[in-house]
């Protein structure tokens, strides 16, 4: 595909993804934007194939199987839930969300190496902690909504300290990540995120 032409179907993305918010900010029109997003990111799933910038073939069939395995997967249960379920479908699908945004941040890392910039070591670290956060976080809130944990707050001895030094942790493993460079402490990185996530959560009570 012509490198243009993939830089404009990219614009036209982005424009899809604004009036796709803008509609889901009124009821009235939420079923349409959500239509508009849908058909966005259908054709950004899809031109990722024809991107001028990546070798042919590369890494083709593993893409199109998790593609697969996902539409298996999640087409059946946005289909079936009740739409007394959907806080915690929403929730389950963020988190999911969230862990794929942090696993390709890492894997880019690991691909990086020592040519790494900075600025791309900054950003890594910043999806690692917010995807690792979203997705622990946002499982214990499906667990909570799901009933399948109890919905009250769970309340611990010195439980807002603990919480503020896995917070302080993951700010100083951070900064480690971007002096250091490495595969450890990005993956220390990604543990705390994972568990601040989990610690962040558990006091808010499920309805």
């Amino acid at each position: 595909m012509n490198s243009n032409l993939y830089a404009l179907l990219g614009l036209g993305v982005a424009v899809s993804f604004i009036m796709a918010l803008k509609g889901l900010s009124a009821p009235k029109t939420a079923r349409r934007g959500n239509l508009i997003g849908a058909f966005g990111a259908t054709v950004a799933t899809v031109i990722v194939f024809f991107d001028p910038a990546i070798e042919e073939g590369h890494n083709t069939l593993l893409i199109i199987g998790a593609i697969a395995f996902g539409v298996v997967v999640g087409v059946p249960a946005a289909r079936k839930v009740q739409m007394t379920q959907m806080p915690q479908l929403v929730a389950l699908f963020n988190g999911v969300g969230g862990g794929a945004a942090a696993l390709v941040a890492i894997v880019e890392y690991l691909h990086l190496g020592a040519e790494a910039t900075t600025a791309e070591v900054v950003f890594t670290v910043f999806t690692v902690i917010v995807g690792c956060v979203s997705f622990s976080g946002s499982v214990i809130t499906f667990l909570k909504l799901q009933e399948l944990m109890t919905t009250r707050p769970v309340i611990f001895p010195a439980g807002r300290f603990i919480i503020a030094a896995t917070l302080a942790s993951v700010i100083g493993v951070g900064g480690w990540v971007v002096t250091a460079l490495g595969t450890t402490p990005l993956l220390v990185l990604a543990a705390l995120s994972l568990l601040f996530g989990v610690l962040f959560v558990l006091p808010v009570g499920g309805a």
